[in-house]
Order: C-alpha cells, then structure tokens, then sequence
C-alpha cells in the first residue's frame, strides 16, 4: 500500500473529530448511559473538513433530495429553521425567512417554538440521544409544521467495518471501534413517531462509490467530517500489520474490477407536528364497506387444516 494511504489511514483513525450532538432528556431510555460519541472530537472533524474543501458530495446530493421533497409539498413556509450553519441556496427559496441554530455540547437546541418548517442535513449524525432530539425539533415547530431530515444509515460503510474487523481479529485477537453504527431505516421511522411526529415516513436512497484505493476513501469521509469520532474509539495509530490485513481484505471481499467498493445510505425523514387538520387512520372495524365489494369480487373463508 503506498505512503500516501497509509498516512490518510492512520491520520484517520488516530486523531480527534467533530460533530454534533443533542440533550439527554430525563424522561427517555438513554438517560445514564455513557455517550456514544465524543462531542469535542465530532466538532474538530467538521472544522477539519471545513479547512479541507474538497467535493462533499453525499452533502450535494442530501440537499437535492430535500429540495425535491419540499417542491412536492403545495403550501407555502414562513419561518424556516435550519438545524446546521447555513442555508443552501437551493432550499432557501422555501420558507420566507430563516434561522440557523445546532445542538450544543449538552445536546440542547434553543431555538423558539415559532417554526413551521425544520430541516437538518446530516446535523443528527452524532447525537448520542436521537429521540429526544426529534422531541425537540418536533417542539421548535408550531403544530402543522414539517421537518424534514437527511441521515446516513442501513448499510452505509459496511464494507470499511467489516473490513476493519476481519484486520484487528487477525492482527490483533479481537476488535475495537473504527466505524460509526448506522439505524436501519425501520428504526428511524419508529424514531419520527416516538418524537411526536405525525404522519411518519423514512425512505431510503443508495449510493454505491467506486474507489481506486483506501486512500480515496478515507479522503472522502475527512472531507465529509465522517472520521471516527466514537467515544470509545482507539487513541492509537493503526499499526502497519493491521491496516494491511485491511486493505486485502476489502480488496478480496469488496472488490470489483480492481476497484474499492462503498456503499452509502441516505434515509430521509418526514414528519409533521400534530395538528387536528390531518389524516388520521380510522379505528379496526370502522369500515362501512367490505373490501370484496369494493374489488368487484367474491368473499370465501379460508379453510383450516
């Protein structure tokens, strides 16, 4: 492996980072609980990225699918609410006006309950207490107010951990933290009800990157603030043996016509405050017409065996 990737490796996987985080409310189960991510450690990685540039493209591609989710929606923004530093030029257009706020190292967004629409890029990625996070969002909102929220998840990296794991079993005897856990997209949905949210929904949208050597990748993920920024992580450098046992590992098992497969995941999250305007679904049993006369068929018991 050349100097280059051993360099971005190490760097990687031995320095601190950045990002955010959000408020342990008393009421929820994570209460107690040592966090999962280092606060400190997350901001100095967003910093570091920020010095950095490069094409923060998972960020690009975030944005235009948020754009595409809010030209879907027919009513008109007032007051916006930016969970992050800046507003993209291609959301702006969206509410009238906009405030910028982020969590703070206590896991606190201060921000007035006077919004009607929220949106977060990837600002929850480190939040050691995503539910009570959503509970807070779901308050900055006035009732029939939407969020509207971009995070990786589901399969996102897995490659980079499994990879990760299979070095420092061999190298090693056992594993330590090296890449972030993602939620499933389920759980995320079950999260936006469990916040308040009404009318819940998270889908999913994939991306698969191609890479000539770790190197790329580890580029990538520095100049999207993505570097290990777990609590637990290592304090010490990536020994020689164990990022070479890496590389042919991800080589042998996620290669493809010499080049480094990763995957990345984006789940968007919808969500509405509660408001007495909206759907809401009928109690079992309600019906007051069978669904066999509404399909212009015949309805048969099912036979026990």
């Amino acid at each position: 492996m050349s100097s280059t990737a051993l360099a971005a490796f190490v760097a990687m996987n031995s320095r601190s980072c950045d990002m955010l985080s959000l408020t342990k409310m008393s009421d929820l189960p994570n209460s107690g609980r040592p966090p999962l991510f280092d606060f400190s450690a997350c901001r100095n990685a967003r910093a570091r990225a920020k010095r950095l540039g490069g094409d923060r493209f998972l960020y690009r591609a975030a944005v235009e699918g948020v754009a595409d989710r809010l030209q879907a929606v027919t009513r008109k923004f007032e007051h916006g609410l930016l969970i992050g530093e800046a507003v993209p030029d291609e959301i702006a257009a969206f509410a009238q006006n906009w405030l910028c706020a982020d969590f703070d190292a206590t896991e606190i967004l201060t921000v007035p309950a006077s919004f009607d629409l929220a949106v977060s890029l990837f600002s929850l990625q480190s939040i050691n207490d995503l539910p009570g996070a959503l509970v807070q969002i779901r308050r900055a909102l006035k009732p029939d107010g939407l969020f509207l929220g971009a995070i990786l998840g589901g399969s996102s990296l897995s490659e980079l951990r499994a990879a990760f794991a299979q070095a420092e079993i061999v190298t090693r005897g056992g594993v330590s933290p090296r890449v972030s856990p993602f939620a499933d997209v389920r759980d995320l949905g079950g999260l936006l009800q469990r916040g308040g949210f009404a009318l819940p929904v998270a889908d999913v949208e994939r991306l698969t990157v191609r890479y000539r050597d770790l190197s790329g990748l580890a580029r990538d993920l520095r100049v999207h603030g993505l570097t290990n920024f777990l609590s637990e992580r290592s304090k010490h450098p990536l020994r020689r043996d164990t990022l070479a046992s890496l590389v042919t590992h991800y080589a042998s098992q996620h290669g493809e016509d010499g080049k480094l497969l990763a995957r990345f995941e984006t789940v968007y999250l919808t969500g509405w405050a509660p408001h007495e305007s909206q759907q809401v679904p009928l109690k079992p049993g309600s019906a007051q017409t069978r669904l066999a006369d509404a399909l212009g068929t015949d309805e048969h018991r099912l036979r026990r065996e």
